[in-house]
């Protein structure tokens, strides 16, 4: 945790919440703090109780200038889940950039590693420990995230997604086996991939559920012999602490 003499007004903080999850988005956010603003308490999200991110996450708000970013399940599916964090990061520097002139004074620390923005950037490694605006960042993807998956739970109650939040629980695995999978899975990540079918795509596909570039690369995943044997002829996938996709 940062104390306030050590802190480096320069800095705008990105983290992420979301890139482990079977279902919904992954959310970011980009945060940027005035000289002298400094919250006690501040920390990786994951080190904090729900009430008190959503505490500090309203002291946030209050205090900094930031943007949130989203990417969609149809674009984790589409772009998979690196890139589409990527992307949610960039349009959250995008909407900061409305609020702060992001110029060479700035010094972009994202957390994480391995990842490519549209802004000069520099991947900090456990960065939500270490650094006060991304730890601040981390809070306000988290809050967020945890907030639209709790409107989701409003509209598909039978997956208990306000407990688990769309990670690959074994309770939320064992509902998606009862209930199938919803376009707002991640339909290229297992175990949802298994329980998607073609019949079942191409009813999303006219209902306007799926996007039909997404639809595309789903049906070349699945290759059916003549006997009605479906293969999985996904590109090889890669383990991350993140899941398989």
């Amino acid at each position: 945790m940062s104390t306030k003499g050590t802190i480096d007004y320069s800095i705008i903080g990105v983290d992420e919440a979301g890139r482990g999850p079977i279902f919904g988005p992954v959310v970011a956010a980009a945060v940027f703090f005035d000289e002298g603003i400094y919250i006690e308490g501040i920390t990786d999200s994951k080190k904090l109780s729900e009430s008190k991110r959503e505490e500090l996450y309203e002291k946030i708000s209050f205090s900094a200038k930031f943007g949130i970013g989203i990417a969609t399940p149809d674009e984790i599916d589409v772009y998979n889940i690196l890139h589409a964090t990527e992307l949610a990061m960039n349009r959250a520097l995008e909407i900061l950039s409305y609020y702060i002139k992001i110029d060479e004074g700035k010094n972009i620390y994202v957390d994480g590693k391995d990842l490519r923005l549209n802004f000069p950037s520099k991947c900090i490694v456990k960065g939500d420990e270490k650094v006060y605006q991304i730890s601040a960042a981390s809070i306000l993807a988290k809050v967020t995230r945890d907030r639209i998956m709790k409107k989701f739970d409003k509209e598909f109650p039978e997956y208990n997604l306000s407990k688990h939040k769309g990670y690959a629980t074994s309770e939320h695995i064992e509902l998606l086996k009862k209930y199938g999978p919803t376009p707002y899975h991640r339909l290229t990540f297992d175990p949802v991939f298994q329980l998607v079918t073609p019949s079942l795509l191409d009813k999303w596909l006219t209902e306007n559920m799926i996007t039909l570039e997404r639809y595309i690369i789903l049906i070349k995943s699945m290759e059916v012999d003549l006997f009605g044997n479906r293969r999985d002829v996904r590109k090889k996938s890669r383990k991350t602490k993140y899941g398989k996709y």
